[in-house]
């Protein structure tokens, strides 16, 4: 019993840390776009995803510190879905509005 107890706190606690990578990748790369390519694809601005990405980050770094279990499960669930949602969905469109200049990708 007490070495599945800890192997499940490893695994979550493994989990947590991979969890924060990804929301801190989303963060950096928020971070590094300009703004007008947010509002040239209809993806909100960029102020709504630096805050969304942030906070996800900031949720993953309490969650990877303290566990996660209980509340800080959820809002870590919650924190990686908006993350995931960014990299997946507004990455791919900015970066193909960013990356195009007047005589083609510079």
């Amino acid at each position: 019993m007490e070495i599945v107890l800890l192997t499940e706190l490893w695994l979550f606690r493994v989990l947590g840390y991979l969890a924060l990578a990804i929301e801190l990748w989303a963060l950096v790369d928020c971070a590094r776009r300009q703004p007008a390519s947010f509002e040239a694809t209809f993806k909100r601005t960029k102020s709504f995803w630096l805050g969304l990405t942030a906070g996800s980050a900031a949720i993953g770094a309490l969650t990877a510190y303290f566990g996660g279990f209980g509340l800080f499960g959820l809002l870590q669930l919650v924190a990686i879905i908006a993350a995931c949602v960014y990299l997946a969905d507004v990455k791919p469109a900015v970066s193909e509005v960013q990356g195009s200049g007047p005589y083609g990708p510079w």
